[in-house]
């Protein structure tokens, strides 16, 4: 996938069932190449990757016969998960046709960041 190189690339293989096989806090995005929701989002992540609290990967689903989007019941893209300890701890799905919302990703970086969620309306 273009744009995140220095993300470790996953496939089904680094997962048991909805686990990841990784110690620590991961930020998660199942993207595919297809996707402009997905480049556009993958800019923003990209600014992510110095905060040093979690690490990053791509689940690059860009191949519709994937086996990450029957483990992780992948409607559409771009998904977020974070996961910390192999478990997941929040979940953000990008809308059909408008991909993640702001809200969306602050909540995604909130729950990364080990910090509470926020109740504000959501935009």
């Amino acid at each position: 996938m273009d744009g995140s190189r220095t993300w470790e690339l996953l496939d089904a293989g680094a997962f048991r069932g909805e686990r990841l096989d990784r110690p620590g806090t991961w930020v998660v995005a199942f993207l595919a190449d297809w996707c402009p929701f997905c480049r556009a989002l993958r800019t923003v992540l990209e600014e992510w990757e110095t905060d040093g609290r979690f690490s990053m990967a791509v689940g690059d689903v860009t191949d519709d016969r994937s086996a990450l989007w029957e483990v992780f019941r992948l409607e559409v893209v771009p998904t977020v998960v974070v996961f910390r300890d192999g478990a997941v701890v929040f979940r953000a799905d990008g809308d059909l046709g408008s991909g993640l919302s702001a809200r969306q990703l602050t909540e995604v970086r909130d729950a990364a960041s080990g910090r509470p969620p926020r109740t504000a309306a959501r935009d």
